[in-house]
């Protein structure tokens, strides 16, 4: 169990350092990788350091959590928000997101996903995260006029073909999904976008 060492002086880090230490081992290793002692050694901060900004790893892990929502649940449910003039266009704006590395951290979802394997409480949070992200994308389809229950058989289809792509850590080229993007909307809102929007939606991710 990871306890304080002795109190020491000298320069500590900080909350962020060692919350960023503890997302690259997350990303590269999985939970059982985030240990007080191997971040202290990756960071050259000793233990004690790291009992000067947490109360304990439980506090750490914590802090991932949160890290994890606002890489992702966050800008997901403000892309649903975002302002559209059509339903195809208020699509796009999802799909960017999800496309988008700055707004939407898919090796971090895929991370907290393996972890929750593990952790009871983690699979919960992320069962709640899911119902949410779900409500997100059916209350959009539902203000561009889809009924309820065909909101939310595209929501969900929204969402697992968004899953899936990260759970199997599917890579394509840009081009090549940008290619598919078209079909993907007129799959997913019933309607296929104008070459208009997709030449601002082209613009924004490849600028």
């Amino acid at each position: 169990m990871d306890r304080p060492d002795e109190q020491e002086t000298g320069w500590r880090g900080s909350p962020e350092l060692w919350v960023s230490a503890a997302y690259d081992a997350l990303i590269e290793q999985g939970v059982d990788a985030v240990r007080i002692q191997t971040l202290g050694a990756r960071l050259k901060l000793s233990r004690t350091s790291f009992y000067w900004f947490f109360k304990d790893r439980a506090a750490l892990l914590s802090a991932l959590i949160e890290m994890w929502a606002g890489r992702t649940t966050e800008p997901m449910v403000a892309a649903s928000h975002a302002y559209a003039e059509t339903g195809t266009e208020a699509m796009l704006n999802v799909i960017g997101c999800f496309l988008s590395e700055t707004s939407f951290d898919a090796r971090l979802e895929f991370a907290v996903r393996g972890w929750a394997l593990q952790d009871a409480a983690v699979l919960a949070r992320l069962r709640a995260v899911d119902t949410e992200r779900l409500a997100a994308l059916q209350q959009m389809l539902e203000r561009w006029g889809h009924d309820p229950q065909d909101a939310d058989v595209r929501a969900r289809t929204i969402y697992l073909v968004q899953i899936g792509y990260i759970s199997m850590q599917t890579e394509e080229p840009m081009a090549l999904r940008l290619d598919r993007v078209p079909n993907y909307v007129e799959i997913f809102t019933g309607k296929r976008p104008p070459a208009n929007e997709m030449a601002r939606f082209r613009a924004r991710l490849t600028a």
